[in-house]
């Protein structure tokens, strides 16, 4: 039944879905259409909210990219390929393969998203190098299934920007310790069925024999020695510096100092930068030389192209939304048809649907904060659940947009159509583990 499912769901993908950049530009047309339509705003003011907007994620793009490529750096390192071969010789199947990928990724995605994201690429590669007749889309399409882990966990972005001072939400509602949302039951329950189910659907997903989809594994060989250059006796002065191993230990032992330092004076904090900064740490590191570790950043760099055309264009979707009232006004209309009892599964599902053109956690509490919390106060819903509902929403709707996928398709060199026609099919199961924890919690 799950085969049926994930066949047709991915000839529907390959049939409809177009790229990322043009699912980008017109959900941009849509969401212009919907707020001239629907709000007071006119076209004018929409045009200078998109312009005004357009550039607001540079910050975060940037982040973004230096997740892929210091991820892809660190991993194509020597001491890293064996960890990940010596992991990946667990399976010895295509079932076992798929099985190990999602779990491995859901896991990682749970500690942290950025960690994970990578971390679920890459390895899938390395299982994809081991058995070569595994099916290098359900591959790839498991490592980006294991983040639906990522809002629940230890990283997750609603939950713990709301347990922070300051945070937009603290004047209508207060702060909301993570003990009222992380390490609840109900979380713990989606979390752990989570990781201990979506192996076992990716397993259900695999297609059959003659229609696999496989990839020479000498196209995934990244010879990590290529990065390294050996120096004859006559190298200049300048050839000695790029190749200088002191350097690269003087980069990444600075790096860590500092990070242990901030640990012992604010306390452990693991946030995209610094696993941008662990990454290019321990990269440069393993690589052993600065110029070793800049040819690895060099042959990552390239698939960086999607992220730095696409993040803009989400970027003024997300002021459009934000700016219009239009976000608010979707919300509005699932939350004003709610009770106490049905409040957190409706705001959940309009969190899903404000996932198509805000792909963001943070994002979210922004564009749904302000509706969605003072609601729930008024109704005397639980303001944890109120906010896991909005963090849920995000996470599960991922499954269907394909934002965040951009890293791991980058990684793998693959395209949307690819992997999305298997995340659709995760999407339907993780909806009824996230769907029973809003009613029956």
């Amino acid at each position: 039944m799950v085969k049926i499912i994930s066949r047709f769901f991915t000839n529907v993908v390959h049939k409809y879905l177009p790229d990322p950049l043009i699912f980008a530009i017109l959900l941009t047309i849509i969401v212009f259409g919907l707020a001239v339509g629907l709000t007071p705003k006119t076209p004018s003011d929409m045009v200078a909210m998109w312009g005004d907007g357009f550039w607001n994620l540079l910050k975060f793009s940037m982040q973004m990219a230096l997740v892929l490529v210091t991820g892809h750096a660190l991993a194509s390192s020597m001491p890293i390929r064996r960890g990940m071969a010596a992991m990946a010789s667990v399976a010895a199947t295509p079932a076992q393969g798929v099985m190990l990928v999602t779990f491995v990724s859901s896991v990682a995605c749970a500690i942290n998203w950025g960690f994970g994201l990578v971390v679920g690429a890459m390895f899938a590669r390395e299982v994809a190098r081991r058995i070569p007749k595994s099916d290098y889309r359900l591959l790839i399409a498991s490592a980006y299934i294991g983040f639906l882990t990522w809002h629940g966990g230890l990283s997750g972005s609603v939950p713990l920007v709301a347990a922070t001072k300051g945070n937009p939400m603290e004047k209508l509602v207060g702060i909301i310790p993570v003990s009222d949302t992380l390490f609840t039951g109900y979380n713990i329950f989606v979390t752990v069925a989570l990781i201990a189910t979506l192996p076992f659907l990716t397993r259900l997903m695999m297609p059959k024999e003659d229609e696999v989809v496989a990839v020479d594994p000498r196209l995934l060989d990244d010879d990590a020695t290529a990065f390294r250059r050996t120096l004859g006796p006559d190298a200049t002065v300048a050839e000695r510096l790029e190749e200088s191993r002191i350097l690269g230990f003087l980069v990444s032992g600075t790096a860590i100092a500092y990070l242990v330092q901030r640990s012992l004076v604010k306390g452990l904090v693991i946030d995209i930068d610094t696993v941008n900064l662990m990454f290019l740490a321990a990269g440069m590191l393993l690589h052993r030389t600065p110029m070793a570790y800049a040819r690895a950043v060099s042959a990552a760099a390239r698939g960086t192209a999607g992220i730095m055309i696409q993040f803009p264009f989400y970027a003024g979707i997300q002021i459009m939304m934000d700016n219009s009232g239009l976000g608010g006004l979707i919300t509005n209309a699932f939350v004003s048809i709610a009770n106490k009892h049905t409040f957190p599964f409706l705001a959940f599902l309009s969190s899903g649907l404000i996932n198509f053109a805000v792909p963001s956690g943070g994002g979210h509490w922004v564009v749904q904060g302000p509706f969605v919390m003072p609601a729930a106060k008024a109704l005397g819903v639980d303001m944890g659940k109120a906010a896991m509902a909005i963090a849920y929403g995000e996470a599960w709707m991922n499954m269907a947009q394909p934002f965040w996928a951009l890293p791991a398709l980058a990684i793998a060199g693959l395209g949307v159509r690819d992997i999305m026609g298997y995340c659709v099919t995760a999407l339907l199961l993780s909806g009824l583990i996230f769907s029973a924890a809003m009613i029956f919690f």
